[in-house]
Parts: C-alpha cells; structure tokens; sequence
C-alpha cells in the first residue's frame, strides 16, 4: 500500500511539475507574443511614416520635374530671343558700317 501512495505521490508530483513548466511555457511564450505585437506595431509604423516620407519625396520631385520643363521651355525661348538679337544686331553693325563708308566718301569728296 505504502509503495502504491508513493507512486501516487510520484505521479502527482511528475503531473505538477509538468503543469509548472508548461505554466511557465505558456507564461513565456505570452511575453514573447507580447513583445512581437509591440515590434509589429512599431515596424508597421515606421513602414508608414516611410511611406509617407516617400509620397511626400514623390510630389517634390514631380514639382521639380515640371518646373525643370517649364525652365527649360524659359531657356529654349530666350536662347532663340538671344540668337535673333545677334542677328539683328549683325544687321545693325552692317549698316552703319555702310554709312560710315558714305560719310567717308561725301568727306573725301
């Protein structure tokens, strides 16, 4: 009798300290879940801060993109503008250097 209660004791106490671990399993394992939701939560926050930061990149640049064409349609019309001038200010010189060469000719007479 004295050998089956000590079984029985034996069993119980395997029974307890398997309940124990498997408490202090789960009791880690729900830490260990815990702080995964936190790290989650925190990733998936930087995740949108960033792609906020990259939308807000993205319209910068499309602003810059159609200033850049509005620039460079600026510059293409004034570098036309400024070929035109030279060409009339080629004309300009042409002819008073034509006058000049008539004054001459009305001086020397």
């Amino acid at each position: 009798m004295e050998a089956v209660q000590e079984q029985d004791i034996d069993t119980l106490s395997s029974l307890e300290e398997r309940i124990t671990r498997a408490v202090q399993a789960i009791t880690t394992l729900r830490s260990e879940n815990q702080e995964l939701k936190e790290r989650l939560s925190a990733t998936e926050s930087e995740l949108n801060s960033t792609r906020t930061a990259r939308d807000e990149a993205r319209g910068t640049c499309d602003e810059f993109r159609k200033e850049n064409g509005g620039l460079e349609s600026r510059l293409k019309e004034a570098q036309q503008e400024l070929e035109g001038l030279r060409g009339e200010r080629k004309q300009v010189k042409a002819r008073i250097e034509k006058l000049l060469g008539q004054l001459d000719l009305i001086s020397a007479t």
